[in-house]
């Protein structure tokens, strides 16, 4: 996994985004994702690339006895640990395909838009139904395939430098992407749907939710929304260890 949020140009154009200043409320998913989440009091959580750590403090806020939360940046821990730190909570430098995995270890495993930035998603998901308690609940969000799958990941843009539409390429051929992102080179893999949902059936998971995000009502009438709401940028899965 690529650790580009500890460049410091990336870092500070990311700072400038709305869900990095304002928190939860301003991600466009949030509306879906809440949803998802599992009853939270009294349980462990694992937020597997927490970045600032808004999840964790969520979970923290619904009761969560144990809060880890691991990221490969420096730069993003110290922001966690300026803006969500708790009592409850602790914080880890550590890769999501080097985290230890101990068995039977939590409640509750929490990715929001990291996954993405990991080659072998299979490796992960057995690793996570074994961190897993009994009954014990995955909840995701990854950048979604059609996203992934985009020609430089962008619009396709008329004379009037309106999009036209957003063109898909290499459905089928999974694998690394390099793309721009707050004007920085940045690695990401591309995973159909198939590799998804069946990689967490071959782990051992139980389907139990499969959301494509689209931003709320509020959101699509501000500067760019609109355009961003025409095609999937999301896809939110919650699967249960049984």
């Amino acid at each position: 996994m690529g650790n580009e949020y500890d460049n410091d140009m990336f870092f500070s154009r990311y700072a400038e985004m709305a869900r990095s200043r304002d928190g939860l409320s301003a991600a466009g998913e949030w509306h879906q994702l809440r949803p998802l989440f599992p009853p939270l009091s009294g349980k462990s959580v694992l937020d597997l690339g927490c970045g600032y750590g808004w999840h964790c403090k969520f979970s923290e806020e619904q009761g969560a006895r144990e809060v880890l939360g691991i990221d490969l940046s420096e730069k993003m821990l110290a922001e966690a640990e300026r803006r969500n730190s708790g009592r409850r909570i602790t914080y880890r430098v550590c890769g999501i395909d080097a985290y230890e995995y101990p068995q039977n270890a939590w409640d509750c495993v929490v990715s929001n838009l990291a996954l993405h930035y990991i080659p072998d998603l299979d490796r992960v998901f057995r690793r996570v139904h074994e961190t897993l308690k009994e009954d014990g609940i995955f909840l995701f969000n990854i950048e979604h395939p059609a996203f992934t799958a985009g020609v430089g990941q962008d619009w396709v843009y008329g004379a009037d430098k309106k999009p036209l539409y957003w063109p898909i390429d290499d459905y089928f051929v999974p694998g690394e992407r390099i793309t721009r992102f707050l004007g920085c080179e940045v690695r990401k893999y591309h995973h159909t749907l198939t590799q998804i949902l069946m990689g967490l059936l071959n782990s051992g998971f139980v389907l139990e939710a499969v959301v494509e995000a689209e931003p709320p009502e509020e959101m699509t009438g501000s500067a760019g929304m609109a355009d961003e709401s025409r095609r999937p940028m999301m896809l939110l899965v919650r699967a249960a260890k049984k």
